[in-house]
């Protein structure tokens, strides 16, 4: 091979790793941010079925979130970070008996936040609802819409806040009737009161 030709091959060679280079650092600027099934996968759950009207239910929203990422939890520790909130949009008929249980976050340290842990619900956290079925509820299967919204970190970044629709299934008897108590490993009662 000439020196020609090796100066040749050298040049072509440079200017391919370049353009690869380029490619690669423009795909990482332009990769769209994670999806929220990404990141959360959820269930919903109610205590009781049927639920007779003028009689009080619990509803609970379980959240797995994926590995490598967390959620700032209901009272996060900066203002400038989005809460976790469920909230539900309560059909006529339905309210809501105090405020939704939020469990309490875990202090942890992250790479873009080490001089402050940050208060954030990991691996899974389970969000709980007391509501009534008043007695104008409609008899019958009834759905119940939530709203789950999050702000979701990983190792090096917090992602902007997202919003993700559920639903609550709730089957509605007549007053006296007596509900079956539903998915107790979710419901039991906890050592410190709901």
């Amino acid at each position: 091979m000439t020196s020609l030709t090796r100066f040749a091959y050298g040049a072509g060679l440079a200017a391919f790793l370049l353009i690869s280079a380029s490619r690669t650092a423009f795909t990482q600027q332009t990769a769209l941010p994670p999806k929220p099934s990404d990141i959360v996968s959820t269930k919903t759950y109610v205590s009781m079925d049927p639920v007779p009207r003028g009689g009080e239910f619990q509803a609970a929203v379980v959240v797995k979130i994926n590995p490598g990422y967390h959620m700032n939890s209901h009272k996060p520790s900066d203002s400038y970070l989005i809460p976790t909130t469920v909230t539900p949009q309560l059909p006529d008929g339905f309210t809501l008996v105090g405020e939704p249980s939020y469990p309490l976050g875990k202090n942890e340290k992250f790479p873009f936040s080490p001089d402050k842990p940050l208060n954030v619900y990991t691996d899974s956290v389970t969000f709980r609802l007391k509501m009534t079925a008043e007695e104008k509820a409609a008899l019958g299967k009834a759905s119940i819409p939530v709203i789950l919204r999050f702000q979701a970190c990983n190792t090096s970044a917090c992602l902007p806040p997202v919003k993700i629709p559920l639903t609550l299934d709730v089957n509605v008897a007549a007053a006296g009737k007596t509900g079956k108590p539903m998915n107790p490993e979710i419901f039991a009662p906890k050592p410190s009161g709901f």
